[in-house]
């Protein structure tokens, strides 16, 4: 059974970091597009960064400048560093995997971490 388990969250104040881990299994990992989504309260869901099985990478312009997102195939394990926080951060971030088995897509996501970005 897939499994997205996601780490690193918490309360952090603006101006800091925080890096974000999704350690996933059962799946064939490096093959696949791994993605970072995070919803704010009373907003949409909305994609921060994803980066591909080639290790491509593209980020929503809100975040472009201070994110790096990155996977360790070894260990199947995507990461999320975000620096500079604001407040307009906080929300709850989402690992995904999006994976086709037999031509049919599946969608994959952790169970969510809360970030906080307060004083």
């Amino acid at each position: 059974q897939v499994q997205l388990v996601e780490s690193g969250g918490g309360l952090v104040q603006p101006g800091g970091s925080l890096r974000r881990s999704c350690a996933a299994s059962a799946f064939t990992f490096s093959s696949y597009v791994m993605t970072w989504y995070r919803q704010a309260p009373g907003k949409e869901r909305e994609l921060v960064a994803l980066i591909s099985s080639t290790g491509r990478t593209n980020y929503a312009d809100s975040v472009k400048a201070r994110s790096s997102i990155s996977r360790d195939n070894a260990n199947n394990t995507v990461y999320l560093q975000m620096n500079s926080l604001k407040p307009e951060d906080t929300a709850v971030y989402y690992c995904n995997a999006y994976i086709v088995v037999a031509g049919t897509p599946y969608n994959y996501w952790g169970q969510g971490t809360q970030v906080t970005v307060s004083a």
